[in-house]
């Protein structure tokens, strides 16, 4: 198994999990036109895409889905809370035309009802699905596993839950998010108290010194690989992120040394191939 984040950030999200058999597309946040050509450019054609993960119903992981399934020919996994918020949308048109409309009629046949207590497989693929807290109608994080390997990506949540602990334990990667600097947020000019209260609650996104304090304290240890995700590309620096992250696991304890290689994805440009 292998994989790569297609590119992550604030204006779109996409990761590629691949066995030698199956690949799975999780979220779809980015234009349909730039996935393709991301794809394209990590050497997997669209046209074989064997599933479509929707992780939840925001614009930055859902966005491009609608238009991408005009090209792709593979189901959309997707649970019914977010795909009932997925076609709850107020942008505009008349006679059918809406852009509800369009959603409902681009998906139609074509999901896999999931849960998040439910686990489910995609090709030779098996997926753990685990619901992480942020303020969308039912956001999940999933966790791949084929022949003893173990790949979580999570993104959008803003605490590391008992649960979501539980579930990265034992992985040989995560993707994980690592959204903001809490001092380069607070001094943000261009963010309005409003969001950025939102996106320092307990249902918005973690931030770099949450992550560090979970890398020193509550890692496991066994990733050897773990991407850093979504960062912000206003509250956060590529650079920051990955110091902090690799300072938390150079002090963590003696006894629990983690070799764990930190990449860091970006919005712009995919990931290299990260397998096993």
């Amino acid at each position: 198994m292998r994989f790569t984040v297609l590119g992550s950030g604030s204006t779109g999200n996409a990761v590629l999990i691949s066995s030698e058999n199956t690949n799975v597309l999780v979220d779809a946040g980015m234009s349909a036109r730039e996935i393709l050509r991301r794809l394209g450019e990590v050497g997997i054609p669209h046209d074989r895409l064997d599933g479509i993960l929707i992780t939840h119903e925001h614009g930055d992981h859902a966005g491009g889905l609608r238009v991408l399934m005009a090209s792709v020919d593979c189901p959309v996994f997707i649970s019914r809370p977010t795909e009932d918020s997925y076609y709850d949308t107020r942008a505009g048109g008349q006679n059918g035309d809406s852009e509800s409309s369009k959603r409902r009629a681009a998906l139609k046949d074509r999901t896999v009802e999931i849960e998040s207590t439910r686990e489910f497989r995609i090709g030779d693929i098996d997926f753990e699905p685990f619901s992480v807290p942020h303020d969308a109608a039912d956001n999940f994080g999933f966790a791949a596993k084929k022949d003893g390997v173990k790949v979580a990506t999570l993104m959008d949540f803003g605490h590391m839950t008992d649960l979501i602990k539980e579930k990265l334990a034992g992985c040989d990667a995560i993707v994980v998010e690592s959204n903001h600097s809490r001092d380069m947020l607070r001094a943000c000019s261009v963010y309005t108290w409003d969001l950025k209260q939102r996106i320092m609650s307990r249902t918005g996104h973690l931030s770099n010194e949450d992550l560090s304090d979970w890398l020193q304290n509550d890692f496991d240890g066994t990733a050897r690989h773990v991407v850093l995700a979504h960062l912000s590309q206003r509250a956060n620096e590529p650079h920051l992120a990955r110091l902090m992250a690799e300072t938390a696991l150079q002090m963590r304890s003696p006894l629990f040394r983690a070799e764990t290689k930190i990449t860091i994805s970006h919005h712009k440009q995919p990931t290299e191939w990260i397998g096993f």
